[in-house]
């Protein structure tokens, strides 16, 4: 397998190579629509002839606000070959959430869809000012007035001469940007985590390679586009491997046993609900066949050992891998690797990939010994350069070192394979989606009862984690939890919506006034009901 680095040199590049590789074979199945490689790489050269006739220029952001379906890899590689930045969206945001990102990422255009669970993503917009956006185009769905349809896009790049997007694919190369995709923090505003060509391809080469990812697999993808684990170790993997991508817009059981049933699906990364889910039907009903899975890859949460065990025994899965990392490392930092034994991969997060370096050290910098908790920290060329114009939190996350603090505490053993014991930035998982508290409580404080908010993370089974919010009433107003749960759901991402609402009179503080949110954690852990209350929506 050559080396995504030295030889593809940018992503649209390799999904030319791939063409050239795979030809004729499927890369992609959505439904009714099969795209070879070949057929792949022409509509994406076609979609780059639209963007270029839309005005985009090298280095251009735009941003792709749109579920899994068979036009995303198509927009991304096209916006890419233009030579243009992509900044995915999150599906899950409101519009609020989306303006902050197309303004600070200062976005040319905005690609989306009307419809995807009953959203119509251009009118959430409405009303906000967006003073760099020149332009929306839709993918699926009634463009209406001022709004350009995806196939009147490709109608204006058919006046483009081809020549041009190969020059600018000419031009470019593994330092330019690939995307930017925004992560929020602990100050509570979103911030854009550059990564180049190079790191992408280097990275997901190497991930394609450890796990075992081949041409005649059949990959579902579940995790959607917008995260790196759908975009980057889902298409730009397959582009690498020659595997087929069947995209999924929605996580449903149901659905995915269909499709693993009737497409032949070998492979199929996610988080441990997908694989728990899929357990549970298969024992519902002992005589349905067993899938025809033979890899899994997972991930964002802690698994019991007997887990990857039934995994293999009862679903078929062959090779079961777990793997650590963080959008500020391209996404991939450590893997298992597919000769451990089950309660290595259910209990670590595997050891450092290739070319990439991975210590636990105390407040001070200084390595611990093998087993002590410590912050683990990442160096290697899968480390950003920064954050979108942020210096500030950039050297506050990337010491003079080059090392990457991650603030999640582990420990490593002996072997260098690490364990996530607890979040140095207090920052929860909710189904696989990094959720931040101080964004939500920022979030949070728009409601017009609410004075002072916490928010916390807790065990939940079905999602790993899910949010508690513990508010204090503003002054001669009273607060309904019920309420203030279905607000939240009205303006925030559901995963970032908390799950309950705990009115109290004040809150547990430190001598400086600081919350305790440990204090907090262990309230609303022990108050939890076996199951927890919320939208039956996936997060």
């Amino acid at each position: 397998m050559p080396r995504g680095d030295l030889e593809w040199g940018t992503i649209p590049n390799l999904a030319r190579q791939a063409a050239e590789r795979f030809g004729g074979d499927p890369a992609l199945v959505d439904g009714g629509t099969t795209l070879s490689f070949a057929e792949l790489w022409q509509a994406a050269h076609d979609a780059a002839r639209g963007f270029v006739a839309a005005g985009v220029q090298p280095g251009d952001r735009v941003a792709l606000w749109s579920p899994n379906i068979w036009e995303w890899p198509v927009a991304l590689l096209g916006i890419q070959a233009a030579g243009a930045v992509v900044v995915p969206l999150n599906t899950r945001f409101k519009g609020t959430e989306a303006a902050y990102i197309l303004d600070k990422s200062r976005a040319r255009l905005l690609v989306t869809v009307r419809g995807f669970l009953g959203t119509d993503y251009p009118s959430l917009l409405d009303g906000l000012a967006l003073p760099h956006l020149e332009g929306t185009i839709l993918l699926r769905g009634d463009p209406a007035a001022g709004i350009t349809g995806w196939s009147e896009l490709l109608a204006a790049g058919a006046g483009i001469d081809p020549a041009v997007v190969d020059q600018r694919l000419a031009a470019s190369g593994p330092d330019d940007l690939s995307d930017i995709i925004f992560t929020s923090g602990t100050t509570g505003a979103p911030k854009g985590v550059v990564a180049t060509h190079g790191q992408t391809l280097r990275a997901f080469a190497d991930w394609a390679h450890l796990v075992g990812l081949r041409h005649d697999d059949r990959y579902l993808v579940v995790n959607p586009f917008f995260h790196s684990f759908g975009y980057k170790a889902g298409l730009v993997a397959s582009l690498v491997a020659g595997a087929t991508i069947y995209p999924q817009a929605v996580f449903d059981v149901a659905d995915t046993q269909r499709m693993v049933a009737e497409h032949g699906i070998t492979c199929l990364p996610g988080p441990p609900t997908i694989y728990q889910s899929l357990l549970a039907s298969l024992r519902a009903d002992p005589d349905a066949p067993r899938p025809s899975l033979r890899l899994a890859v997972t991930g964002a949460a802690a698994i019991p050992v007997s887990l990857v065990e039934e995994m293999r025994d009862e679903l078929g899965i062959e090779t079961v891998l777990t793997a650590y990392g963080l959008t500020e490392a391209t996404g991939f930092a450590t893997a298992c690797r597919a000769v451990d034994d089950a309660e290595t991969i259910a209990t670590t997060s595997g050891r450092a990939i290739p070319g990439v370096e991975v210590r636990v050290v105390d407040d001070d910098g200084k390595e611990v010994p093998a087993d002590a908790p410590g912050e683990i920290v990442v160096r290697g060329y899968n480390v950003t350069s920064g954050y979108f114009e942020d210096p500030e939190q950039t050297a506050e996350t990337i010491d003079a070192a080059g090392w990457l603090h991650t603030g999640d505490i582990g420990t490593m053993d002996e072997r260098g394979y690490i364990k996530i014991t607890d979040r140095k930035k207090d920052m929860f998982i909710v189904g696989g989606f990094n959720a931040y508290p101080a964004e939500i409580e920022n979030l949070l404080l728009a409601h017009p009862d609410l004075g002072q908010v916490a928010v916390v993370g807790v065990p939940d089974e079905r999602l790993g984690e899910v949010g508690v919010a513990f508010v204090i009433p503003k002054p001669d107003h009273t607060v309904d939890p019920d309420e203030v749960v279905a607000w939240a759901r009205d303006h925030m991402a559901n995963y970032k919506a908390p799950r309950e609402v705990r009115v109290v009179e004040a809150f547990p503080l430190n001598a400086i006034g600081k919350v305790l949110k440990y204090e907090l954690r262990d309230i609303a852990a022990a108050a939890q009901q076996p199951e927890s209350s919320g939208s039956g929506e996936q997060a």
